[in-house]
């Protein structure tokens, strides 16, 4: 038998969510917050959604915390999902980066890219394919894929690296999966090749962060929709203060940061907007 919460509890419970997360839930989101804890008040033996939440509040490993955000939070993803942000990649943002890093007088050309919303790895990895292919001998370079999530479940499978074939052909034409992947069993692992490129940690993308290097390439892809706007600017200025001056930051094609973030600046490239950081 399902247990229903109450408009307290979903009050209280919106309030720790967006503590925990940053994500945004209205009164209308009671029967999201139903199904997506049932099986974490099964598991506790919880009586209601008010001692699930007592029960969170008072585990100081917060081992609960966890869970509730891996149950929480939206993970669709899937390899080249959309299609244009990686168009955009392939054409003109690495081609253009390449050159110019070149032109600096590097002799290893340094290319660094953060999935910021990494879910279970998809983007990332869709990323290194399409550096492989596009630049072949990747000696002469110096890339790394940064893949981040709140969840750590979503950032176990991600690191894990290993896919079902329904979740390769949601993405890839057969070619490309056997180019890329090695069948194991009945799934299929990332070859080591494009591995290699990439490493993942959980990451809360509203709370303070820093990293040593800027990053050339950010993804935060159908993020900020979940996000009330005082959250949104304070997530796009953090992403804004790691993005390197000739960088680019990619979000979802349904999301536009005009009128909130004055720091960024739209740019379009065939079909697809992108955007940098005002000279």
């Amino acid at each position: 038998m399902s247990i229903t919460i109450t408009r307290d509890e979903l009050t209280v419970w919106s309030r720790y969510v967006h503590e925990i997360s940053g994500i945004s839930l209205d009164e209308s989101k009671g029967y999201l917050l139903e199904t997506r804890l049932g099986g974490l008040l099964r598991d506790t033996g919880a009586a209601s959604f008010s001692e699930l939440y007592y029960r969170a509040k008072a585990d100081l490993a917060n081992a609960l915390r966890r869970k509730i955000i891996d149950a929480i939070t939206t993970n669709e993803t899937s390899f080249f999902r959309d299609t244009a942000p990686f168009d955009l990649l392939r054409h003109k943002l690495i081609p253009e980066l390449v050159d110019r890093r070149k032109k600096s007088g590097a002799r290893v050309v340094p290319l660094r890219v953060w999935s910021a919303a990494c879910s279970t790895g998809q983007e990332a990895y869709s990323t290194g394919i399409v550096l492989k292919e596009l630049l072949g001998d990747l000696n002469g370079y110096d890339i790394r894929i940064l893949g981040t999530d709140i969840s750590d479940k979503a950032v176990a499978a991600a690191s894990y690296g290993q896919f079902s074939r329904l979740e390769l052909e949601r993405g890839m034409p057969p070619d490309k999966i056997t180019k890329h992947f090695a069948p194991i069993a009945n799934q299929w692992k990332i070859r080591d090749e494009i591995r290699a490129l990439a490493s993942f940690r959980t990451m809360n993308l509203l709370q303070p962060f820093s990293f040593p290097v800027p990053f050339d390439l950010i993804f935060c892809r159908n993020v900020a929709i979940y996000f009330k706007e005082p959250d949104k600017i304070r997530l796009f200025q953090n992403l804004g203060r790691c993005l390197a001056r000739d960088g680019a930051l990619i979000i979802g094609s349904t999301e536009s940061l005009t009128g909130f973030c004055p720091e960024f600046e739209a740019k379009r490239h065939v079909r697809t907007v992108f955007y940098q950081l005002r000279a």
